[in-house]
């Protein structure tokens, strides 16, 4: 169920806590209901977990996207500012 690369930690942070508690309760049931129920109960928990990976990839690409346009905006009046100098020069 779990990467052997993932800590427990974060493990534990990308699974919420009502499938944590059905893990768990899974466990207290009989094995033969537990058998049936365990491979449901682990593609849920792996789906969980890539969509929590899914939303990192698209959070870090949004801030990524946001310095890039802070960038270009400062570049932009920067170029606008020696287009003006280079005007005014020019003109004298």
């Amino acid at each position: 169920m779990s990467n052997p690369t993932e800590s427990p930690t974060t493990t534990a942070e990308q699974i919420p806590a009502d499938l944590q508690k059905l893990a768990i309760a899974l466990h207290d049931i009989p094995d033969e209901y537990a058998a049936q129920l365990a491979p449901l109960v682990d593609a849920v928990v792996e789906s969980t977990k890539r969509r929590r990976r899914i939303l990192t990839l698209v959070q870090d690409a949004l801030g990524q996207l946001r310095l890039d346009m802070k960038y270009l905006m400062f570049d932009l009046e920067a170029t606008r500012r020696e287009r003006d100098d280079y005007r005014l020069k020019l003109e004298e």
